[in-house]
């Protein structure tokens, strides 16, 4: 039984009550997790789509997921963050630009909310911080960006309790209340 879902650009996922993650869609840069994808040559294994759900491997106790564009996230309970696909940008977190075809652990921890946005991807911790990790325009006209290929806080924005991801933008919920929002004001 699913308890939650996430759509990316091409594929979905979901969460069943037992913990694991199902996905299907586009597999092109792995975002389904089970070990597959990609058009060849080695390491692929030419499997560029799923049109029924298949099982990612290695996860279990997920409490949430999210689908960015091309790469999917994990929030295990303990507060790790596990992440597949896509990675030019460093949208998995784990201090790479290689795609990954199967969960690897992103470099943040003590999270309780996840968000994957277009080539980035998003963390909230328990204590109120908002990471960032990947790519994200800020202005489109002068071409200013941030880059990371690890977790970074965003500084200066603090007491957090809810965070969005947009294609270019995202969203953080203070606990006064008050919205701060991030990147691209197109």
């Amino acid at each position: 039984e699913a308890i939650a879902v996430s759509a990316g650009q091409y594929h979905s996922l979901a969460l069943k009550r037992d913990g694991t993650v199902w996905a299907w869609g586009h597999n092109l840069y792995g975002q389904l997790g089970d070990g597959t994808g990609g058009p060849g040559p080695f390491p692929y294994t030419n499997n560029p789509y799923s049109s029924v759900p298949v099982q990612t491997i290695g996860l279990s106790n997920v409490i949430a997921i999210t689908a960015g564009r091309d790469h999917s996230l994990a929030l295990k309970r303990d507060g790790t963050v596990w992440a597949w696909g896509m990675n030019w940008a460093g949208e998995l977190g784990d201090g790479t630009q290689t795609i990954s075809f199967i969960p690897v652990q992103s470099l943040v921890s003590g999270v309780i909310a996840i968000e994957g946005g277009y080539d980035y991807s998003l963390a909230l911790t328990s204590y109120g911080t908002v990471w960032f990790w990947g790519y994200m325009i800020i202005d489109p006209i002068t071409g200013d960006s941030i880059r990371s290929v690890i977790p970074v806080p965003f500084n200066g924005i603090s007491s957090v309790k809810a965070i969005a991801s947009g294609t270019y933008h995202a969203l953080a919920l203070k606990n006064d209340g008050t919205l701060w929002a991030l990147g691209a004001n197109l």
